[in-house]
């Protein structure tokens, strides 16, 4: 690029719309005819307005409630345990098919009868539950949750 190369473009003025039809934007000045664009104060217009007409987000259906971020726990029933034998937490569980992942919450609530002696480590149970296993001679014990393994490249 060079000096006596570049190109100097003044500052344009904005064009004179409605000033005759020599002018070249005459009449209607660009906004054809008639209707709430052709107005003056058509650009005042709320998002989503739509003529008067019932507005598109008042016209869309809102979702009741909220979503929830945490996971739900998932439920053991006392009466499956019975087949299980020994010290029960999330990864006997998970062997066991009661439970789709060893690395989430479980409770353990009260169904049926609860005759095997266990030893019971969850995150939660009923207080039903709780009460079914000391009766059947086991006990029960509040764990944390196991966290996953990082695994090393």
């Amino acid at each position: 690029m060079k000096y006596n190369e570049l190109e100097v473009n003044k500052n344009a003025r904005p064009s004179r719309v409605g000033r005759g039809i020599s002018a070249g934007q005459g009449k209607t000045a660009g906004r054809g005819t008639k209707g709430q664009k052709a107005r003056t104060g058509h650009r005042k217009m709320p998002a989503g307005f739509m003529g008067g007409q019932r507005a598109i987000m008042q016209a869309i259906p809102k979702l009741k409630g909220f979503k929830t971020l945490h996971a739900k726990a998932e439920v053991v029933y006392t009466d499956r345990l019975n087949d299980l034998k020994g010290k029960i937490d999330n990864f006997a569980l998970y062997e066991a098919g009661l439970i789709s992942t060893p690395y989430t919450k479980v409770k353990v609530i009260t169904r049926g009868e609860l005759t095997a002696k266990l030893d019971v480590n969850v995150q939660f149970a009923s207080k039903t539950a709780i009460e079914a296993i000391k009766k059947a001679g086991g006990s029960f014990t509040k764990s944390a949750i196991p966290s996953r393994q990082k695994v090393e490249k």
